[in-house]
């Protein structure tokens, strides 16, 4: 499942130690769910914002990804309502490989293209509109989708709020350690895709208690990397990255707030039961 799948490397202009050279800029980092500078590919190196762009500011930040959150929830409103029953399946599953793929690209791309980004939501947001219908099925009540987004955006809110008051610093082994959480977590996901292709059940994707507790720890991740993307916009913003890098900020938060809202409504319908 892509939003709850952490298999992928962004690209390594945010990989952590590698960081952007600016001018007297330390460099930074940016991990997020689909894990951080495993890629093995060399760095970025911008000299501050181009003479032709103006550096990134917060409210770059704030519009893109608001806009592209936007796309996700448009797209899947659109699936929620309009996708027929006798196609849900199919669909369900382009939507997820399609997104998957895109995040790839994206991913390894040293500039992100905004194009691209918005394919990207629209798959994901797909993927999300049937994901969450049918849980909401499930469960027989279609309101734990707004309980859902509400404890999304209140966990994230109190993760920004605790990241400035206590003036978290994301260290190189703060880091490291959220990508080896992250990049294992991944693993086991993976290798239970490949396990059920062949009708072997984990669990860890069901609606069980396995599932509930890797639900549990997916949201954790996501937290965790909520932490080192505030940090990465808010070192990009001080130390004057380029306009454009705001469209990869977009996609890290994008990429993370689907990930943390998938585990949190797989929690909250695991927690209540089925109908």
């Amino acid at each position: 499942m892509q939003s709850s799948n952490p298999v992928l490397n962004r690209s390594s202009a945010f990989a952590p130690g590698q960081g952007q050279a600016y001018p007297g800029a330390a460099p930074y980092g940016q991990p997020g769910p689909y894990g951080y500078g495993g890629s093995g590919m060399p760095p970025q190196q911008y000299q501050g914002a181009p003479a032709a762009s103006r550096p990134m500011t917060l409210d770059d930040v704030i519009v893109k990804t608001a806009i592209t959150l936007g796309v996700v929830v448009a797209a899947a409103a659109f699936a929620w309502y309009a996708i027929p029953d006798s196609v849900v399946t199919p669909v369900f599953l382009a939507g997820a490989l399609v997104g998957f793929a895109l995040a790839m690209v994206l991913s390894f791309a040293r500039t992100v293209n905004p194009a691209l980004l918005m394919a990207y939501a629209v798959a994901e947001g797909v993927f999300l509109g049937i994901g969450s219908k049918f849980i909401a099925g499930w469960v027989g009540d279609s309101s734990i989708i707004v309980q859902a987004v509400l404890a999304t955006m209140v966990t994230a809110g109190l993760t920004l709020a605790t990241y400035k008051y206590f003036a978290i610093k994301v260290t190189p082994k703060f880091t490291k350690m959220v990508i080896i959480g992250t990049a294992g977590f991944a693993g086991v996901l993976l290798v239970n895709f490949v396990l059920s292709l062949f009708g072997v059940s984990t669990g860890i994707s069901g609606m069980g208690p396995m599932g509930l507790l890797f639900a549990a720890l997916g949201a954790g991740l996501a937290v965790f990397n909520l932490i080192l993307d505030f940090d990465m916009v808010e070192q990009g913003v001080r130390h004057g990255a380029p306009q454009s890098e705001a469209w990869r900020a977009a996609f890290g938060l994008t990429v993370t707030l689907v990930w943390l809202y998938w585990n949190i409504l797989r929690i909250l319908a695991i927690l209540r039961g089925g109908d």
